[in-house]
């Protein structure tokens, strides 16, 4: 549908002939198209036109030029910007109708630029551009996509401005292909800025400087303060790239770990070597060495704070009243001591994977206090419900105190939390707190690690999911007082300050996962042996990892399983050929390293029951070949089995 009121460049006059024109030169190439001549302001006779002839709608593109400063703004404003959301607006549901859109502005270099005597064109035209902005956020989830082009073309506007040779040069065909590329159901660009012209396009994006915090503990904020950072408000180092945060989808974060930021994670929720049964997660050569399951909200909380917050496009608050609301993680699997992880994060969404596989999901909220009133929604469409619950009306099952360090905060945000609430004072002081407070997932962290004591004996695999609402924060040195009822598998939880009795998680809960009944423990006894199931995992993993098991490993181990005192069972690991295999029965090759043990010693040390070192010396468990190559075991089990 051409739409050309046929009106000079200032606007004026009346003729159907410019419309008529580009109707025949698009029908003498083999095209479609029907001319309107109704003005812009009649947005829904101009839509009904387009229907009624092509039963779709896609675009529309206005224009009109006025040299004359202030003069005619009325006008300007009613063709451009008032005329590009009257049409928009009667198209608009159609559109979701047909759950496709695509909505292209043409705003100009003069909106975003500025340009000498064109005040009125100016302003219209980067008007455009906001109307676009908005129309991309709230026509994403029915397919309408919006985006803007600031063209510079010859044509009937510009022939009056520009030498001959230059309007000659700048053909509109050079600025038609982006159109035409914006409009396919194939582009998934939007709420883009292009500049286009002469065969050249280019993408324009907004810099935020990192700005700088003027404001002082006690202390008035006043010009002379904004005079004295003037520098550092304007430093464009290390720019953030502002946008709408809003349903914005961040890019993959990549979280490289070892053994080292997962045992620093577990002194940050207050692990130590004072207790026994914590140091499974403190030192990487217990037998059973492991991470804590919520450990899995640190990848999550990298991928958000690498840069920091701020960081996150459109996002433009006040860290000093940043506060924690809630948090769900899920763990889809036990944790990895080390490894690469890779998160993919819908600003509060966040999924992780290890090893290509799902490990784990989490779900955050935060507040920022004072930042409300401006309207909209109190829930997201793209959240899924993990709803607070209340504890039982009964005492607590039961009932663990521990106490935090002065240097509990300093010590958690070696995780990754950088937000300098925790740390300084005056920053903490301009939130309104009379000292840095403990981080939130850190409490968090406390009373999961003593649900997981308490109800699932510091077995991570038993970990499921916890939910949690941040009710007050805690100051570094109190003690956290962590009540938790039993309903089935679920441990609900409700933790207090000790020292005021102020509850600082609420509506709490872990789920645990019930006690495996394939686990070794469970089979029947008699006449097979227990140990082929861990061995058939073994066989899964390497069907999935054989690969990449071998480049780490590149070694043959065997054991040989006996019962009764005689060979029950021959397994061969084999991670030095091809992409690796396991092995039943005799192996035509040789091993590097081969392992002697019964069926009850090799299930005892599954189940952690027996140390290996221990049953080595005492000889339940017998080894030849390259011994030091036993140190890669871990890598083929640790992260699978508790062997």
């Amino acid at each position: 549908l051409v739409n050309d009121l046929g009106a000079d460049t200032k606007g004026g006059g009346k003729s159907s002939a410019a419309a008529d024109k580009v109707v025949e030169e698009i029908k003498a190439k083999g095209g479609k198209a029907v001319a309107n001549y109704d003005s812009v302001e009649d947005g829904e006779k101009l839509i009904q036109a387009a229907l009624d002839s092509f039963g779709r709608i896609v675009l529309s593109n206005i224009s009109i030029s006025q040299y004359t400063y202030f003069n005619y703004m009325n006008l300007i404003q009613r063709i451009h910007l008032r005329g590009s959301f009257l049409v928009t607006r009667a198209a608009w549901n159609h559109m979701k109708n047909q759950k496709f859109g695509r909505i292209i502005m043409t705003a100009s270099a003069a909106g975003i630029y500025g340009n000498f005597g064109q005040a009125n064109y100016s302003a219209a035209k980067l008007g455009m551009l906001g109307l676009a902005n908005t129309l991309a956020i709230e026509g994403r989830k029915y397919n309408i996509h919006c985006n803007t082009i600031a063209p510079v073309a010859g044509s009937r506007l510009t022939e009056t401005v520009m030498p001959p040779d230059l309007v000659a040069s700048l053909k509109p065909e050079y600025v038609s292909p982006l159109v035409l590329w914006l409009c396919h159901d194939q582009c998934q660009e939007n709420g883009g800025l292009f500049e286009v012209g002469a065969g050249w396009i280019g993408k324009l994006r907004w810099e935020r400087s990192r700005g700088r915090i003027v404001r002082q503990k006690n202390q008035p904020m006043n010009p002379e303060a904004v005079r004295d950072q003037w520098d550092k408000i304007c430093d464009f180092t290390d720019a953030t790239k502002p946008a709408q945060a809003i349903g914005q989808k961040l890019p993959p974060s990549t979280f490289n770990f070892n053994h080292i930021q997962c045992i620093l994670y577990a002194l940050g929720v207050g692990m130590s070597t004072k207790d026994p049964d914590h140091l499974r997660f403190l030192y990487e050569g217990h037998p059973d060495f492991s991470c804590l399951p919520t450990f899995g909200v640190i990848p999550s909380q990298a991928a958000m704070m690498d840069g920091g917050l701020s960081s996150v496009p459109g996002l433009n608050i006040d860290f000093t009243q940043v506060l924690h609301g809630e948090q769900y993680l899920e763990l889809y699997k036990p944790l990895p001591t080390s490894g690469i992880s890779f998160s993919h994060c819908y600003f509060n969404i966040m999924n992780t994977y290890s090893r290509g596989e799902l490990v784990c999901f989490n779900q955050f909220s935060v507040f920022v206090v004072g930042a409300g009133g401006f309207g909209g929604k109190r829930t997201s469409e793209k959240a899924k419900v993990y709803a607070v619950l209340p504890p039982p009306q009964r005492a607590p099952d039961a009932v663990v105190i521990d106490s935090t360090t002065r240097d509990q905060a300093a010590l958690y945000r070696l995780s990754g939390d950088w937000n300098p609430l925790h740390i300084d004072p005056s920053f903490a002081a301009m939130g309104g707190f009379q000292a840095p407070i403990l981080h939130g997932l850190c409490s968090f962290g406390f009373a999961a690690r003593h649900v997981l004591k308490q109800f699932a004996a510091n077995d991570p695999s038993r970990f499921k999911s916890i939910k949690v609402r941040f009710v007050k924060p805690v100051l570094p040195g109190q003690s956290l007082q962590t009540e938790m009822w039993k309903e089935g598998n679920r441990i609900h939880i409700q933790s207090k300050v000790k020292e005021t009795d102020a509850v600082v998680l609420s509506g709490a809960y872990i789920d645990l996962h019930a006690t495996s009944e394939a686990s070794p423990e469970n089979l029947p006894q008699g006449g097979g042996l227990q140990s082929e199931l861990v061995f058939e995992e073994i066989r899964r993993r390497i069907k999935d990892l054989g690969s990449e098991l071998v480049k780490k490993v590149n070694a043959v181990f065997s054991w040989e399983i006996t019962k009764d005192g005689k060979n029950a069972a021959q397994w061969t690991i084999d991670l030095k050929n091809g992409g690796g295999a396991l092995h039943k029965g005799p192996y035509p090759g040789k091993a590097d390293l081969t392992f002697t043990v019964s069926d009850e010693n090799f299930v005892q040390m599954v189940q952690g029951k027996l140390n290996p070192q221990k049953a080595f010396f005492s000889g339940k468990l017998k080894a030849r070949g390259n011994i030091m190559l036993s140190q890669k075991l871990e890598v083929i089990l640790k992260d699978y089995a508790k062997l």
